[in-house]
């Protein structure tokens, strides 16, 4: 199935993806859920695992392939059942595409390489508590001190805030709107820098969420990424592979939802025979797996068309927005379905429910790829 877009090659990657997860994961994943972290030693399996670092160079640790062999890492690490866990895991997929695309060698070497070894976690600092989709407006200042810059400001919403080493930074060196962003790398060893709280949630719980501030933070002017004014620039390039990582976690958490319900539905008795057998139930899972199938090989149209190099930003749009509507209505379904049970934590669904919730809001929200959708189709 889906022959056109997988091979022999991604399949046996699937399969090794799904080993990783079934041997470090899965045995674990409960207690790490109730903890709200999961061990940093983490990192450093997936590195040896080969599951970090995918459509990276070589040169840098990562591994050449192409989106699909992601698309395959996505889905199998969703079946761990924590969506939190899959986001902390990579959130070097949105803070590192920066230092790649802009950054010098040097900068390359001392910050992609170990994350991509596991080394290190990096995180992404850009939401601030008054500026989340409206990049242009971030407020955090950077002022040129010589061969520094002085950071004053806050972030927040932050994945793997609270424990990140290096915060791929956005700040204004310029000034307002767009052309006065900046992107630069920040320690968090720098003084100046603190954890100003870890954000519980509703879902994502095994990923830390972290509140960030910069008080007088004194950073190496050679941070800077590709120069003053191309920060926008940074944060634009990975938008695209971040909106169809979500859409991809989207289909695949609708799957799962799908898959447990099944199986509850064939299992669980009421009135004498199983819930299956009801008319009513089939019909319920005939209408889930038909949204879930439609998302799916919509994503991996898009994924294809991205590959071939094609401008993409209304497909991916379009593609994050339906996924993620799919997903919701999956899982409220999957819920339903399995009654009661399916607001007990021991019943998988019940995650589902909750992690799923925050794919429609980051990366952009629904209401923002409307508005991409609506420019570029020049509705």
């Amino acid at each position: 199935m889906y022959e056109e877009y997988f091979s022999e090659e991604h399949h046996i990657f699937r399969a090794s993806v799904r080993k990783f997860v079934e041997k470090e994961i899965k045995p674990h994943i409960e207690t790490w859920e109730d903890e709200e972290l999961f061990p940093l030693d983490l990192y450093r399996k997936a590195a040896a695992a080969g599951l970090m670092g995918l459509e990276y160079p070589e040169a840098y640790g990562g591994i050449p392939c192409d989106k699909f062999m992601n698309i395959v890492y996505t889905e199998e690490m969703i079946a761990c059942g924590s969506v939190g866990l899959v986001a902390g895991l990579g959130s070097y997929c949105i803070s590192m595409p920066p230092v790649l695309n802009l950054g010098t060698e040097e900068q390359k070497q001392q910050f992609l390489v170990p994350v991509l070894k596991g080394e290190k976690i990096a995180a992404l600092g850009i939401t601030e508590p008054n500026a989340g989709s409206d990049v242009a407006h971030i407020q955090t200042r950077a002022v040129r001190d010589g061969d520094h810059y002085i950071v004053n400001g806050a972030k927040t919403f932050i994945t793997s805030g609270c424990r990140a080493h290096f915060i791929t930074t956005a700040v204004r060196t310029g000034g307002p709107g767009y052309k006065g962003i900046s992107l630069m790398m920040i320690d968090a060893a720098t003084p100046g820098f603190s954890v100003a709280k870890k954000i519980r949630k509703m879902g994502w719980n095994a990923s830390d969420t972290a509140e960030l501030s910069f008080t007088d933070c004194r950073v190496p002017a050679e941070n800077i990424l590709g120069g003053e004014g191309q920060g926008f620039l940074g944060i634009m390039i990975n938008f695209q592979n971040e909106r169809l990582a979500l859409a991809v976690m989207a289909h695949a958490v609708a799957a799962l939802a799908l898959e447990e319900s099944i199986r509850y539905a064939k299992t669980r008795e009421a009135f004498g025979r199983t819930l299956s057998g009801f008319q009513v139930t089939r019909h319920k899972l005939v209408d889930m797996a038909t949204k879930v199938e439609v998302a799916r090989q919509f994503n991996y149209r898009v994924a294809a068309k991205m590959e071939a190099g094609q401008d993409a930003i209304r497909d991916v749009s379009m593609a994050k927005n339906f996924a993620c509507e799919v997903c919701d209505k999956v899982v409220y379904d999957a819920v339903q379905l399995h009654g009661g049970y399916g607001c007990a934590r021991e019943y998988l669904v019940e995650r589902l429910y909750r992690d799923s919730r925050i794919l429609s809001i980051g990366g952009g929200t629904t209401e923002i790829m409307k508005e991409i959708i609506g420019k570029v189709s020049q509705f």
